[in-house]
C-alpha cells in the first residue's frame, strides 16, 4: 500500500483540533513528515512559472476558489483575490489549467532560468540559479590506513569516477598528517599542494596559497609551467607547493570526468599509505578537519552557488589539527557516551564548534558533506553530524572499506536509472499554513534560512525560527519532520465564519542532477474538529505508525540538546497520558481498558522504541548512536517505522512465508527467521533446518524442496537490500550461534531464564531482566486508568 500517495506527507493527527489548548490534550503534536522528492509516475511537470498569490505567495493550486467569469482566483491562505494573467485566458470550469486539477495536489514546474521570472525575483532559489552547471564531485580520501584499506577505497574510487557522469566536475584530496590538493589540469607532470595538518587554515589562506586568490592570480608565473617552485613552510601553516603558473582555477582543480578518468586512475596507482612514521604505542597523525576546511575553500573558489558534494572516505579518527576526537597517545581511549555525560571528553566541544562552523561556511556555498567511514574503532561521526546533516549529506558506517555496507552504498551514489538516489542540489524548502497555524521547526536535514513571518512559533524545535529552509543535498528518500503549533487565541464559536478545512503548502525548489532548476508544490489539507464536543473524527485520524517516528525524533532530538533528558520517562508519561485521554475504561479497573484499533499498535511502537538504539546508547558508541539518528531523521516514515520495530517473517515446511510475532516465542527448530531491522538483516536458522543443511540434504534432488525453503528468505533479503540506502548488513546465523545475538536483541523476551520451564520445545529463552511486551502493558493499563 502507498501510504504517501503522490504528496509524500503524513501527518501525526489526519483531523486537527481548533485550538492550543485541546492540541495539547492530544498529547502527541501535530506534525507533518514530507518527502519534497519522493518520485511518483503520476507527477506532472509544467514548463512555465507558477501563478503565486501577491499578499503570501503561495502558488496556484486545487484548493483555490475560482471566478472565471471575472478571472481571479481567491487564495486559500490569505483570502487576497489575484488576477489570472492574459495567458489563462481559455480557461473554464471545463477546461481547467493542469495547477486546478483536483487529483494534481503535488506539481512541479521547470523554470527555464529563475533569475528572469519576475514572480520568482525575491525567491531563495533564484540567487542560486544558473544555466545548468553541471554538477561537481570532489574526492577525499585519507591516506593513514593499512594498505589493504587503502586498496579497496581506491579501487572504489576508481570505480566511481567511471560511473560519474561525463560532464560533471571531479577534483581530488588526499590527507594524512598532511593536506594534499592535486592538480589534475596539468598533465605533463603531476602536481601536488602541501598543507599543513596541524593549524587552522581559512578560506582566504586556501585560495591564496592554491593561487586562486586575487593576489595569487596576480602572482602566478606566465611561462612558467613545469618548473617547480618549491615553497618555504610559512606562518600560516602552508608547507609548500608545487608551483607553477598553468591554467585557470576551475580546470586546475576540477575537471569534466571524462578528461581526468585517466590522470586520475595514474594518481590512484601511485598513491602510498601515509609515509610519515607513527612511533610504537602511537596513532598516526591523521587531520580530517584541515582536508575537509581546503575542500571546502577550494570549492568556494571554483564553484560558489553551484551543486557540489565533498565525499569524504575516512578510515580512522582525527588526531591532529582542528577537529581532533583524541589525542595521538594509544594509551587514550576514544570517548564514550559516559565520558560525555560526564563531560569528561576534552576534545568533544572544540570539535563539534569546529564542524559547526564549517556547516555555515558549506551552507552559504550551498555545497554537500559526505562521509563514508569505515573503521573497526569510532572516526569521529558525532562531531562531524552537524555539517553533514545541515548540509544534507549521505553518511555510510562500515568496518572495513572492502565491506559490502560499504562498497554496494558506494556505488549506490553514482549509479543511474532505477537504483539512482536521484541526488539533486541546492534546494530550499517553504512552508505556507492557514492562519492560526504556526511552525515550530524542522528536524532533518536542512538549515533555517531565518525568514520570519507571522506563521513563526514561539517555541523552537529542530531548525526554527523560519517559514524557510535551505537543504544544500536532497534525494529521493530525503524526510523532513515538520512541527506545528496553533495559535493561542480562542476560535469564534459562531460555525458559518470558520473555514471547516486548513491547508498546508510545501515549496521546494531545486536544482535536478541535470543543472535544471525545479519547483515542486505540494498543497495539502486536513479538516478542523471541535474535539471538546467529540473526539471521534480526532480517533480516526491518528496516524500511529507516523506518531512512533515523530516521538522518536524529538526523543533523539532532546537527547542531544538538553542536559539529563531522560527519554524512557518521557515517553512513558507520552504513552500513558494518550492511553488515559482515548483509551476506554472504567476508573480504576485495568481490565476494563481497552484502546481504539486507531492507537492499538501504538503501546508496542513504544515499547520497541524504548528497547531501540535511538533511546537506550549502552552498547553503541556515540558514532554509532549519531550515525543511527541521523538515518532516523533522513529516511521516509515506512523505512524509520522498521528502524523502530523491526518486521520479522517465518518460513517454513508447513507454511508459505508469514509475518510472525516480533517475539522470542516465533523461533522454532524447524523454521527460518528473516529479521528486517533495517541497519540489519538477518537470516536465521532454527536447530534442525541448521543441521540438515550442514548435512547438504539440498544438494540431493530428492530434496528439492528444502533447497527452496532455504534459498526463499536470502531473495527476499536480496530485494529489501537492494533498495535501501546505505545498504544493510547481511547476517546469516543459526540458532544458539554467537551472532543470533543480531536477532534475540530485537525480539520481545517473552520468555527469560526466569520462566524457561513454561516454554514449549525448541523455541529459545533470552538471558535479560527486561521486561516483556505483556508486563509492558499491563503496568500501562494500571498506570492509565489511575483516578
Amino acid at each position: 500500500m502507498d501510504s504517501e500517495g503522490i504528496d509524500g506527507v503524513r501527518m501525526t493527527w489526519n483531523a486537527w483540533p481548533r485550538t492550543k489548548v485541546e492540541a495539547s490534550k492530544c498529547v502527541v503534536p501535530l506534525v507533518a513528515c514530507i518527502s519534497p522528492l519522493r518520485s511518483h509516475p503520476d507527477l506532472r511537470t509544467l514548463g512555465y512559472p507558477p501563478l503565486r498569490c501577491k499578499t503570501c505567495t503561495s502558488v496556484l493550486n486545487p484548493f483555490c476558489r475560482v471566478d472565471f467569469a471575472a478571472r481571479i482566483w481567491i487564495c486559500p491562505f490569505c483570502f487576497q483575490r489575484n488576477h489570472f494573467p492574459p495567458h489563462y485566458s481559455q480557461m473554464s470550469d471545463t477546461s481547467l489549467p493542469a495547477e486546478l486539477f483536483p487529483n494534481y495536489t503535488t506539481i512541479e514546474y521547470t523554470i527555464p532560468s529563475l533569475h528572469q521570472s519576475p514572480q520568482f525575483a525575491n525567491h531563495p532559489a533564484a540567487a542560486a540559479a544558473s544555466p545548468s552547471p553541471p554538477s561537481v564531485f570532489l574526492f577525499l580520501l585519507d591516506t593513514c590506513m593499512i594498505e589493504e584499506e587503502l586498496g579497496f577505497a581506491k579501487s572504489a574510487l576508481k570505480q566511481a569516477i567511471g560511473l560519474v557522469p561525463d560532464n560533471a566536475l571531479v577534483g581530488f584530496v588526499s590527507f594524512g598528517t598532511q593536506v594534499q590538493v592535486h592538480e589534475l589540469g596539468f598533465s605533463e607532470l603531476s602536481k601536488v599542494y602541501v598543507f599543513r595538518g596541524s593549524k587552522e587554515i581559512g578560506k582566504d589562506q586556501v585560495l591564496e596559497q592554491l593561487g586562486l586568490g586575487a593576489a595569487g592570480a596576480r602572482r602566478a608565473v606566465p611561462g612558467a609551467t613545469g618548473g617547480f617552485q618549491k615553497g618555504l613552510t610559512g606562518q600560516n601553516g602552508f608547507a609548500g607547493a608545487w608551483s607553477a603558473g598553468a591554467g585557470s582555477g576551475v580546470s586546475r582543480f576540477l575537471l569534466p570526468a571524462s578528461e581526468c578518468e585517466y590522470a586520475i586512475d595514474m594518481l590512484l596507482d601511485e598513491l602510498q599509505t601515509d609515509q610519515w612514521p607513527v612511533a610504537p604505542g602511537s596513532r598516526a597523525a591523521r587531520c580530517t578537519g584541515v582536508a575537509l576546511s581546503v575542500a571546502a575553500g577550494l570549492l568556494a573558489a571554483c564553484v560558489p552557488g553551484t551543486g557540489a558534494r565533498i565525499i569524504a572516505l575516512v578510515g580512522g579518527p582525527c588526531t591532529e589539527g582542528p577537529g581532533t576526537i583524541i589525542s595521538r597517545d594509544l594509551s587514550d581511549p576514544v570517548r564514550s557516551h559516559k565520558d560525555l555525560d560526564k563531560d569528561a571528553a576534552p576534545y568533544f566541544k572544540k570539535a563539534v564548534k569546529y564542524y559547526d562552523n564549517l556547516a555555515k561556511q558549506l551552507v552559504s556555498q550551498g555545497h554537500v558533506l559526505d562521509l563514508f567511514a569505515s573503521a573497526l574503532d569510532q572516526v569521529g561521526i558525532a562531531e562531524m553530524k552537524v555539517a553533514i546533516e545541515r548540509t544534507g549529506g549521505l553518511v555510510v558506517l562500515a568496518e572495513s572499506f572492502g565491506h559490502s555496507v560499504f562498497k554496494d552504498s558506494f556505488k549506490r551514489v553514482f549509479e543511474e536509472g532505477e537504483q539512482s538516489l536521484g541526488l539533486c542540489f541546492n534546494g530550499t524548502l517553504e512552508v505556507n499554513c492557514s492562519k492560526d497555524i504556526k511552525i515550530e521547526g524542522i528536524i532533518g536535514p536542512c538549515t533555517s534560512l531565518e525568514k520570519k513571518g507571522p506563521a513563526v512559533a514561539d517555541t523552537i524545535t529542530g531548525e526554527g525560527g523560519t517559514t524557510a529552509w535551505k537543504m544544500c543535498g536532497l534525494d529521493k528518500s530525503t524526510c523532513l519532520t515538520v512541527l506545528f503549533d496553533l495559535s493561542s487565541t480562542e476560535r469564534s464559536n459562531n460555525p458559518s465564519n470558520v473555514n471547516p478545512q486548513l491547508y498546508l503548502q510545501f515549496l521546494t525548489s531545486y536544482q535536478s542532477a541535470n543543472g535544471q532548476t525545479r519547483l515542486r508544490v505540494t498543497t495539502v489539507t486536513r479538516m478542523w474538529v471541535d474535539s471538546s464536543v467529540s473526539s471521534e473524527d480526532l480517533v480516526q485520524g491518528f496516524d500511529q505508525e507516523t506518531a512512533a517516528v515523530v516521538l522518536a525524533r524529538i526523543a533523539s532530538f532532546k537527547m542531544e540538546s538538553e542536559d539529563g533528558f531522560d527519554a524512557t520517562r518521557w515517553l512513558d508519561r507520552k504513552l500513558i497520558r494518550l492511553c488515559s485521554k482515548f483509551g476506554d475504561f472504567r476508573k480504576d479497573d485495568p481490565s476494563s481498558f481497552n484502546l481504539n484499533l486507531s492507537f492499538s499498535l501504538f503501546p508496542q511502537f513504544m515499547f520497541n522504541l524504548r528497547r531501540s538504539q535511538f533511546v537506550q546508547v549502552f552498547n553503541n558508541s556515540p558514532d554509532e548512536t549519531a550515525y543511527f539518528r541521523m538515518l532516523l531523521n533522513r529516511e521516509n516514515v515506512p523505512n524509520a517505522a522498521v528502524m523502530i520495530q523491526p518486521s520479522l517473517i517465518s518460513y517454513s515446511f508447513s507454511s508459505i512465508p508469514a509475518p510472525a510475532l516480533l517475539d522470542v516465542s516465533s523461533i522454532a527448530a524447524d523454521r527460518i527467521l528473516l529479521l528486517d531491522s533495517y541497519f540489519s538483516v538477518v537470516i536465521f536458522h532454527g536447530m534442525t533446518i541448521a543441521q540438515w543443511r550442514n548435512m547438504g540434504y539440498q544438494n540431493q534432488p530428492e530434496h528439492q524442496a528444502f533447497a527452496q525453503l532455504l534459498q526463499a528468505p536470502h531473495d527476499e533479503a536480496q530485494m529489501i537490500i537492494h533498495g535501501r540506502f546505505p545498504v544493510s548488513r547481511l547476517v546469516v546465523c543459526d540458532q544458539h550461534g554467537s551472532q543470533a545475538r543480531f536477532l534475540l536483541a530485537k525480539l520481545n523476551p517473552s520468555a527469560t531464564y526466569n520462566n524457561a520451564h513454561e516454554m514449549a520445545a525448541g523455541s529459545d529463552v533470552i538471558f535479560t531482566d527486561d521486561v516483556s511486551l505483556q508486563v509492558f502493558i499491563e503496568h500501562l493499563q494500571k498506570l492509565a486508568v489511575q483516578s
